[in-house]
């Protein structure tokens, strides 16, 4: 399941003259980024405010005039600074040929000929890959307290339906993951519609309730922030824990960045989902300092009764479309990280003919729907999830701002006082969120901590025991350039059967087990074989002029030959495309499709005694090699032509 793709990239539209047709696709594009990216952001309006005055939280923040001004001022202007200045003007433009997402530009500050010591890029993809991991607890945080939010409205038509929040909660979270398989292709062409109607109807009851209190507007002036924060520091403090829910979904705008271009996310932002959520804040103020009881469900009680269920009903779509948003973006996130190597291989469905990016990944969907079931029964209501939530975003924007600036000083040149300035200023800001989330670690926040501990820890090692297996398959394996020579100067020479044989490997330098276990087992070797390795570039795709290369490996006549396939981060591998396009590119390849046999070696790992990885360690790293995808599946190979051949290795 990825998120859906248009059919134009932004560079087409601005590039395409000033006809209907690009207007429509730029239409298009807005509107599909309205749906996508803003599901997320776009739905905290429903548990923000009431959130701030919680009574039952363990810093409650009373009403009155001065807080109720501060609240919407706090929330304005960090929206303002974090999202709209940081985010829309300034983090969209960081983008690694045209992809965003933190992963996205980690990759771009580590590549091999970016500038910055080795040490700096090992700590800079730390960062990127906590980060990461942060964005995984958010996309099990986000489904659980998006749709107990909605639900939770009809606790105000009907009081006694309060027992069933959590079990039709369950059931709406079940049936949207159940779903995943089937693709939100057709689905995805009703989020922007949706959506739509969504901001266009809270920013019209906002626009209701200010004009029930125009002062409410006050709130809209820094000095208001400013004087809560200096006159009352320590009830805004904690206010800050929970005035973050309002820019939760802020690092969707970027990781999308792919899929709609950064012009239709700002315009899609400036004029649709910034100015109806702000309008929704302040009707909401404006009701809370009508009635301070109101602070109980101010999104809600701003609709008339007679239109709550509708509401309720919008508010469930507008959460699902925010809760898909995060699905879609875990599943990218872990093929990235596949592709990286930072994970195993995983099983990947397409669920789109026509878009690659629409992808599911039936692990990561089945651990996210578990993990998302456990926090609703856990937490049982929005309000008690809503700190945990706020970990998340903070933990993630904050490490995003340290990756920006390093990018803006080295990659863009700018002057370190600049550079320095703007990083102090978001930094500023975002760590006093953090710290407030802090104090909010018994109610919550620990959660996400958590898991982003939990999960950088199987993807490091996963690295990590990756590079140690690869060591020890090079010493099994011996180099490839000495093998064939060797098959060359043998006497008698080895007997050659008909046909084309494919080998799977790492790299030209290595010699595939399989191809050894067979000429020193079976004495035999095809008339045709080509070793292939396939490998992931830190760029999201690779132009399709730049995908292989075919070598020869000093021997023109001898019928083997070395393909060596090249993939971006965003892309999967398509061995029998692979062969197709080599084969156009050098007459003398033979790869006829039912005289080819694919050859896979398959390593079956053990905890040895190499000191190199610490007992616990091992058995982590063999844990997660059992999730591993078959390289049948992950390379596309035709299961009834591909022979497994398989060896130990000790870790």
């Amino acid at each position: 399941m990825g998120t859906p793709q248009p059919d134009l990239t932004e560079d087409e539209v601005r590039e395409a003259p000033e006809t209907s047709h690009g207007k429509k696709a730029t239409a298009a594009l807005t509107l599909g980024a309205l749906g996508i990216v803003f599901g997320d952001i776009g739905t905290s309006p429903i548990y923000t405010m009431q959130t701030v005055f919680n009574p039952e939280d363990p810093h409650p923040v009373s009403v009155t005039t001065d807080h109720v001004y501060g609240i919407a001022s706090l929330i304005f202007w960090s929206v303002t600074v974090l999202v709209t200045i940081k985010y829309v003007l300034i983090v969209l433009r960081a983008d690694n040929e045209g992809e965003g997402g933190i992963l996205s530009l980690m990759t771009l500050l580590t590549k091999r000929d970016a500038p910055g010591s080795a040490r700096t890029k090992v700590v800079l993809a730390a960062l990127g890959i906590f980060g990461a991991s942060l964005f995984f607890g958010d996309s099990m945080i986000t489904p659980a307290i998006s749709v107990l939010s909605a639900v939770e409205g009809l606790v105000l038509v009907q009081p006694s339906f309060e027992p069933y929040v959590v079990p039709v909660t369950a059931v709406i979270i079940v049936l949207l993951f159940a779903g995943q398989r089937f693709g939100t292709e057709k689905v995805g062409r009703l989020f922007g519609p949706v959506m739509v109607v969504w901001f266009s109807t809270i920013g019209v009851f906002g626009v209701i309730g200010i004009v029930g209190d125009p002062e409410v507007l006050k709130g809209l002036s820094p000095t208001y922030a400013v004087e809560f924060m200096v006159t009352d520091f320590g009830t805004a403090f904690f206010a800050l824990a929970a005035c973050v829910l309002a820019i939760t979904g802020a690092e969707a705008l970027y990781a999308d960045l792919g899929h709609f271009g950064r012009p239709a996310i700002a315009r899609a932002w400036l004029f649709g989902a910034f100015p109806a959520c702000i309008l929704s804040y302040l009707g909401q103020a404006a009701l809370i300092l009508e009635d301070s009881s109101n602070s109980r469900a101010p999104f809600f009680l701003l609709v008339p009764d007679m239109l709550l269920v509708p509401l309720v009903l919008l508010a469930t779509a507008a959460t699902v479309i925010a809760s898909q948003a995060v699905i879609t973006g875990a599943f990218s996130v872990s093929r990235q990280a596949v592709q990286l190597g930072y994970l195993p291989r995983l099983r990947t469905l397409y669920t789109s003919e026509e878009t690659s990016g629409q992808i599911y990944v039936p692990w990561i969907n089945w651990v996210l729907m578990i993990a998302v079931l456990v926090l609703v029964f856990s937490f049982r209501s929005s309000a008690s999830l809503a700190y945990a939530f706020g970990m998340a975003v903070t933990g993630t924007i904050a490490l995003g701002t340290v990756l920006l600036a390093y990018m803006a000083r080295k990659h863009w040149g700018l002057p370190l006082p600049l550079v320095a300035f703007g990083t102090v200023v978001f930094l500023s800001i975002e760590l006093l969120f953090f710290a407030a989330n802090l104090t909010k670690l018994e109610s919550g926040a620990w959660l996400p901590l958590l898991i982003a501990t939990a999960v950088f820890t199987v993807l490091m090692n996963w690295q990590s025991g990756r590079a140690q297996v690869t060591r020890q398959r090079n010493h099994h394996e011996g180099q490839l350039l000495e093998f064939v020579n060797e098959l060359h100067a043998r006497q008698p020479p080895l007997r050659r059967t008909p046909g084309t044989a494919v080998f799977l490997n790492r790299d030209k330098e290595t010699t595939p087990l399989a191809m050894r276990a067979n000429v020193e087992h079976n004495q035999v070797l095809h008339e045709h074989c080509i070793v292939l390795s396939v490998e992931t570039v830190l760029v999201p795709t690779v132009p399709e002029g730049d995908r292989i290369t075919v070598d020869d490996l000093g021997w023109s006549d001898d019928g083997i030959v070395h393909v060596h396939a090249r993939y971006g981060y965003t892309e999967s591998p398509d061995v029998p495309a692979i062969l197709a396009m080599a084969r156009g590119m050098t007459g003398e390849l033979s790869v006829e499709p039912e005289d080819t046999t694919y050859f896979v070696s398959h390593i079956e790992l053990r905890a040895g005694t190499d000191p190199g990885m610490p007992k616990w360690r091992k058995r982590l790293f063999i844990a997660t090699a059992g999730i591993s995808a078959d390289a049948v599946g992950y390379f596309n190979l035709p299961r009834d032509r591909t022979v497994i051949m398989g060896s130990q290795i000790d870790v």
